[in-house]
């Protein structure tokens, strides 16, 4: 009787491994599956939704809480946001050369004796009409994406303002060699020399000749 227990039991035992081991397997399986379906795509939004970018140039949007404090209207209230070693800087082109010094931080701040000011660049942009303007630009350091932050400005009245801003949509910036070789792929042209007329955003091959 008692030999009969042991193998009812050691089959019951054997029956338990066995379903629980499947079960774990099936897990292990599900849980590749769901890694496997990861795209880097996917990968790189999560890191832009952390506020963590890897490093490289990216385009992004500067938002800010003033209709007299923006980007350029040449730029689409976009600046060049550049991530080197894990820290974020944004360069905004302003819209004209009326403010002269910004401050991360608050306005009272700023004034202090020893206040880290930024200090403006002679910035060239061209409007839609072709015309073109120096405006000042600045290079802000920028913490975290998506999240707002005091930056305070001084215009040549000499009086500070305190204001909220944000950096958010970060793109990567298409380099120009990759430029240039979409847009042979685009036209299909062969190597060679050729004329090209842009009107638009379009364009067309006026001339073209063999390469020399």
């Amino acid at each position: 009787m008692k030999r009969r227990c042991v193998m009812l039991f050691t089959v019951f035992a054997v029956c338990i491994s066995a379903v629980t081991g499947g079960y774990h397997t099936v897990l292990a399986e599900d849980a590749q599956e769901e890694t496997a379906e990861v795209s880097p795509e996917e990968t790189e939004e999560a890191k832009a939704e952390d506020g963590v970018l890897e490093d490289g140039v990216y385009s992004a949007e500067f938002d800010t809480d003033s209709s007299m404090f923006h980007v350029n209207e040449a730029n689409e209230g976009r600046g060049i946001l550049t991530v080197k070693d894990g820290k974020m800087t944004l360069h905004v082109s302003l819209a004209s050369k009326s403010i002269v010094n910004l401050f991360v931080g608050l306005a009272e701040d700023a004034q202090k004796d020893g206040a880290e000011l930024l200090k403006p660049t002679t910035d060239t942009v061209t409007y839609s009409d072709g015309i073109t303007e120096e405006v000042y630009g600045f290079d802000i350091p920028v913490q975290a994406l998506d999240e707002e932050f005091d930056l305070a400005l001084i215009g040549t009245k000499g009086k500070w303002y305190d204001h909220k801003v944000s950096v958010t949509d970060p793109k990567p910036e298409e380099s120009a060699e990759t430029g240039e070789a979409e847009f042979q792929e685009e036209l299909n042209l062969e190597d060679g020399i050729y004329t090209i007329e842009v009107k638009d955003s379009k364009y067309r091959v006026i001339e073209s000749g063999e390469e020399k």
